[in-house]
């Protein structure tokens, strides 16, 4: 796997999202926000985080649907349950994935971040294949955008605490971690 162009992961099912623009001229990419999404909530598999990632979620496919069905959003990658890893937005450009937010003293965390989802939920565990491919994908991210640390990568509650509660207690930081400190020495 590896970063071609404008930030495109070769590997990545590309399913382009008009739910991004340029990041502002001069700025750094270096925090990672990692997330998770499931539509209907709790619920995995579909075509229904593409379709509210392209614009073109059907309100009438679902209850839940009706209340989101106009957000304009996409973070730069999913990592679904099975290991299927889409990219909506190249890395190089600005996702809307992270909304209000704050990092360090930093508001408008979009501006300088890359989002990742993983489907899931926050109350019920991530799949092996998930994290064995979350740590491929942030050490080729690490090694495009070196500005990006370990310390640098958090969850959408660490930059919208109160309002987001993603990737949930059940995501495994240290495991992740390990497993992208061994994927990064290999």
């Amino acid at each position: 796997m590896e970063i071609i162009g404008q930030g495109v992961l070769n590997e990545a099912r590309q399913c382009p999202s008009p739910n991004h623009d340029e990041r502002p001229l001069g700025m750094s990419i270096d925090l990672l926000v990692i997330h998770n999404i499931s539509l209907p909530p709790g619920q995995f598999g579909g075509s229904w985080i593409d379709d509210l990632f392209l614009n073109q979620l059907d309100p009438n496919a679902d209850p839940y649907f009706q209340n989101i069905c106009e957000l304009r959003v996409a973070a730069h990658l999913l990592i679904r349950r099975n290991g299927e890893l889409v990219q909506y937005v190249p890395l190089s450009k600005r996702a809307w994935h992270a909304g209000q937010s704050e990092f360090q003293g930093c508001s408008s965390c979009n501006d300088f971040s890359i989002g990742i989802e993983l489907e899931g939920a926050d109350d019920v565990a991530y799949t092996d294949v998930q994290y064995q491919l979350l740590a491929q994908v942030v050490n080729q991210i690490i090694q495009h955008y070196p500005t990006i640390t370990p310390e640098r990568i958090v969850g959408h509650r660490d930059i919208a605490p109160g309002r987001k509660t993603d990737p949930g207690l059940v995501f495994d930081w240290p495991r992740f971690r390990g497993l992208l400190a061994s994927v990064g020495a290999g």
